[in-house]
């Protein structure tokens, strides 16, 4: 792909800055023609509070007695994954391109 610029470090492979256009010429399947669809970056929406998972944690680390669920603090990923959203201008409809795990991911005008 000519239009994604990758900056690598050192000699590895290892992505850390991605610079990735605004519009990008992709297939709409629900127009079933080529547009140029919009890009914006996908971000994690606000948690509940009473959601499972929550009170799963919750009760978890209340602990049993004086032995309370300890918090992990050895993360094996450092980056996390960049999920780009193609929207329809004609139609809004959204679908997901291919994710990248970088320390940096930018959108720029081309």
């Amino acid at each position: 792909m000519q239009y994604i610029t990758i900056i690598n470090c050192y000699q590895k492979l290892e992505r850390i800055h991605i610079r990735y256009p605004r519009t990008i010429n992709r297939y709409c399947p629900k127009c079933r023609a080529h547009k140029l669809h919009n890009v914006t970056v996908y971000k994690k929406g606000k948690e509940r509070m009473l959601n499972q998972g929550r009170r799963r944690v919750e009760r978890k680390k209340k602990g049993y007695g004086s032995f309370p669920k300890e918090i992990f603090h050895k993360n094996a990923k450092l980056n996390k994954r960049a999920l780009p959203i193609l929207e329809c201008p004609d139609c809004g409809k959204k679908q997901y391109s291919k994710s990248y795990r970088v320390k940096k991911f930018e959108l720029q005008e081309v």
